[in-house]
């Protein structure tokens, strides 16, 4: 196996999901508590949905944080501990899925709002489910999308498109063998949108408290079809 691969990926996280668990739950990831955990709230909420699919739950916070005000969630993660974990937790549906799976039509229904958290890590996996989301979005639903951001993320000198060596600095000494990341920079992250028949609406940069610098960029897409970009102005927010 290539230690810079989409499988790489999947067999880091299976040895770490308790060890994720424990860090989520326990309040452990600074950013989250002060500024991205929120983010990723209010960007859903502000379209008010009706449903909500959550691609890459993980423990399924995401889904428990939103159980108050949406009425059908779903959450699917290629992890089974990590779905086992957020069955038991609670909130809504739960199901194991890659992304893979997801691309070729493992997700029933048509969902208000498609969420990724953080979780778009690989390269040919993240390409495949960019290209089913416009099928499992409904007319007016939109995918938002919550990703380190290019220009502050922690990466080598070089500004280009590529794998990046994991890291579980910051976290316990229980985390083990760091998952690669693909690395894209802004405006190939735009390219997937349009590239996928998806119109940017929206990109939001939430400050970090402390440093203030953007401590994550989340994107909002919609069907070209029914978001034609003049008639809906992109909006910038930080």
């Amino acid at each position: 196996m290539s230690p810079y691969s989409d499988e790489k990926i999947v067999e880091s996280w299976e040895k770490n999901a308790t060890q994720w668990s424990a860090a989520v739950r326990g309040g452990q990831i600074e950013s989250r508590k002060l500024i991205t955990d929120k983010a990723i709230v209010e960007a859903v909420l502000s379209h008010s949905p009706g449903s909500v699919l959550d691609i890459g739950c993980g423990e399924g916070w995401l889904i428990r944080e939103l159980s108050a005000h949406v009425t059908r969630l779903v959450g699917v993660d290629a992890i089974p501990e990590l779905v086992e974990q957020a069955e038991r937790a609670g909130g809504g549906e739960f199901r194991v899925a890659s992304y893979e799976d997801i691309a070729t039509g493992a997700i029933e229904g048509l969902f208000d709002t498609v969420v990724c958290n953080f979780s778009l890590l690989g390269k040919e996996s993240v390409e495949a489910l960019f290209s089913a989301i416009p099928a499992i979005l409904k007319p007016d639903g939109v995918f938002i999308v919550q990703t380190p951001h290019p220009v502050f993320a922690v990466h080598p000198s070089a500004y280009s498109d590529g794998w990046r060596d994991g890291s579980w600095a910051g976290f316990s000494v229980d985390f083990t063998d760091p998952a690669p990341w693909y690395f894209r920079t802004l405006e190939t992250w735009v390219a997937l949108f349009s590239s996928n028949g998806l119109s940017l609406l929206e990109m939001r940069e939430p400050l970090h408290p402390k440093t203030l610098k953007p401590a994550s960029i989340i994107f909002t897409g919609a069907n070209q079809a029914m978001h034609a970009t003049s008639a809906c102005p992109r909006r910038y927010i930080s």
